[in-house]
């Protein structure tokens, strides 16, 4: 996969993705979302492979993890507008969404995401943040939500804020344009980990060696569950999560995890 906007490195079960545009504090272009996707699609292709990837591990170059959406695309889109008036498609919409789509990709993928938030903080960075299965912050990751203080409204993010941090919250930051530092993101649960830079990639280290020990068709199986359980009463999932507990006691995970623990060994999914 050739790229622009990003790098990709594959470690064995880990696919490391580094937004790669430091000029500009890797500020999101329609390319890099695009790059984003496709690159999220092949890793999440590999599953049942001898090669499958199991964790996607975000991050930034140059100290800074995104500046939100690329200025230059917006008003690219806003000349087509002026250019098209009348036309029933609507250029802005398409740019917005597509970074929506993008949020909700990684936020619905089986594979375990950690993001690793560094410097500027913001936008459709901001929502990244927000779906990480496990978000890292150093002491100098600055948060930011601005929309509203420019006349915008931060569309495409915002479930992902009321999820995360819960309504009050979510609401609060949004009428103030919120900045957090990396200890207010801490308290908030915004993130689950605050570090020092240069501890950074000793935690991440950490972090995937505690998700590597874990099964990844459990770990999938369990996010989807987790998921769904977001929005259905607990009595309404019993009988589906009694069958999904069933297939996994029976499955090879199950029954090689029970084997491991009886005969005190690691089982074959982790890494040696």
């Amino acid at each position: 996969m050739k790229t622009e906007a990003i790098t990709a490195l594959t470690t064995g079960a880990v696919l490391e993705i580094t937004l790669n545009r430091p000029e500009v504090r890797n500020a999101m272009s329609l390319t890099m979302v695009g790059e984003l996707r496709q690159a999220l699609a092949q890793a999440e292709s590999t599953a049942g492979s001898a090669q499958a990837i199991r964790v996607v591990v975000l991050r930034g170059a140059g100290g800074h993890f995104c500046a939100g959406g690329d200025l230059k695309d917006m008003a690219a889109a806003r000349m087509r507008t002026l250019q098209n008036a009348g036309d029933a498609a609507d250029p802005i919409a398409h740019v917005n969404a597509e970074f929506g789509h993008l949020c909700a990709a990684f936020a619905n993928t089986p594979l375990a995401l950690v993001v690793v938030l560094e410097g500027t903080v913001m936008g459709g960075g901001f929502g990244l943040a927000c779906v990480a299965d496990v978000a890292i912050a150093t002491e100098t990751a600055r948060f930011r939500l601005p929309e509203t203080s420019l006349g915008v409204v931060p569309a495409q993010i915002a479930p992902f804020l009321v999820e995360r941090l819960g309504y009050s919250q979510a609401k609060r930051l949004a009428v103030t344009g919120g900045r957090l530092d990396a200890a207010q993101a801490l308290a908030m649960g915004l993130v689950h980990q605050q570090v020092a830079t240069g501890e950074v990639d000793a935690a991440v280290q950490a972090v995937l060696a505690n998700i590597l020990a874990c099964a990844p068709g459990a770990l999938a199986a369990t996010k989807a569950l987790m998921a769904k359980a977001r929005w259905s009463a607990p009595a309404d999932l019993v009988d589906e999560a009694a069958a999904i507990f069933s297939r996994a006691v029976q499955g090879p995970e199950g029954q090689e995890g029970t084997s491991a623990f009886l005969h005190k060994r690691k089982p074959n999914w982790v890494p040696a």
